[in-house]
């Protein structure tokens, strides 16, 4: 038997055990029934309860969030980079990304369109995830692919460099701004016109 501070009180009969507990204000719980003898302990039950949802509250695992990223099949190029970044970004945190693609109307047709966008998505985040399986159909307008993250030593490092300047065909810098007021250099060396 245990007291409310987890010290061993020793081997005691049930009855003995029972009027210890009701000395002392507390509950007489059973916390290992199948030892040779049952294991019991002091305490508030309520208090235990809360203590044993606390620490299965900590324990619970994490890695199980999902993130998920709708694209369209016409979407633009600037938008479809902004969800590129934030399914690297989940992936980066751990969690795995379910990529969707929702047909509308007249997209249904041409289907092809759709599986190639969504392999390109699955293509630019290859640094920090993978595909579970190949993109496919769900029913007849969803096309879904789901992206799980590398190990961690795996993936990609975040990069927050600017990237280096296109390089322009001009070769030559512009000239600075010349003076505000007067005529420009090319009226002053000329002579008056019509002569």
């Amino acid at each position: 038997m245990l007291d409310e501070s987890k010290q061993q009180l020793g081997i005691m009969a049930l009855g003995d055990a029972l009027r210890l507990a009701h000395g002392k204000g507390l509950d007489l719980v059973e916390i290992a029934p199948n030892a040779v003898p049952p294991v019991c302990r002091l305490v508030q039950y309520g208090k235990l309860l809360y203590e044993e949802a606390k620490s299965h509250k900590q324990s619970r695992n994490t890695g199980g969030k999902m993130k998920e990223v709708q694209l369209s099949a016409g979407i633009d190029p600037h938008d479809f980079s902004i969800k590129l970044d934030q399914a690297t970004e989940f992936l980066r945190s751990g969690m795995k990304v379910r990529v969707k693609l929702r047909f509308r109307g007249r997209q249904r047709v041409h289907k092809e369109l759709g599986f190639e966008l969504v392999n390109r998505f699955v293509q630019g985040v290859a640094a920090c995830g993978q595909a579970d399986a190949p993109p496919r159909m769900l029913g007849d307008r969803d096309l879904n692919v789901m992206l799980s993250p590398l190990a961690r030593e795996k993936r990609a490092r975040e990069t927050r460099e600017a990237p280096p300047p296109a390089a322009s065909p001009v070769s030559e810098p512009p000239a600075p701004p010349g003076p505000i007021s007067g005529p420009p250099p090319e009226a002053q060396t000329s002579g008056p016109a019509g002569q």
